[in-house]
């Protein structure tokens, strides 16, 4: 399966598609990336005169990129040819640790822990323009 099927295979559209490239996917882990463009309809209220970047919602990007993505190219694996997947997210731990602002460039690496019975489970990094750490995590789902 080629990147192009992966993001065609995705459940979300604008202004709640957080996926702009996926860079590099095997069995093993996933690197992807993400601008969030200055017009976002979150940084008019987050927060006044000084946007910034909501936590859920780089939670939500990392989820995208780091488990959906990931989770239909291990499902394509299986042969699963579903053209529309369903997900449901199970659980999500996040440490962040900087701010992301409108315009900025995102970088998420993804790496399994595990993939079965349809629940994959990724540890799942956040890197700015920099390479800074702005977030990590546990993210599990459950795929079909």
């Amino acid at each position: 399966m080629n990147v192009k099927e992966i993001l065609s295979r995705l459940p979300y559209s604008d202004p709640f598609l957080f996926v702009d490239e996926i860079t590099e996917v095997d069995e093993n882990c996933l690197f992807g990336q993400y601008t969030f463009p200055p017009e976002s309809f979150f940084y008019k209220g987050h927060f006044k005169n000084n946007p910034v970047t909501p936590g859920v919602i780089l939670t939500e990007c990392m989820a995208q990129i780091g488990l959906v993505c990931f989770g239909i190219f291990l499902l394509n694996k299986q042969n699963y040819q579903a053209k529309e997947p369903q997900i449901a997210l199970s659980s999500s731990e996040v440490e962040f640790f900087k701010p992301v602002f409108p315009g900025e460039t995102v970088k998420v690496a993804s790496k399994k822990k595990y993939f079965r019975f349809n629940k994959l489970k990724c540890d799942v990094e956040m890197f700015n323009a920099e390479d800074e750490l702005v977030c990590k995590g546990t993210i599990a789902g459950m795929m079909k």
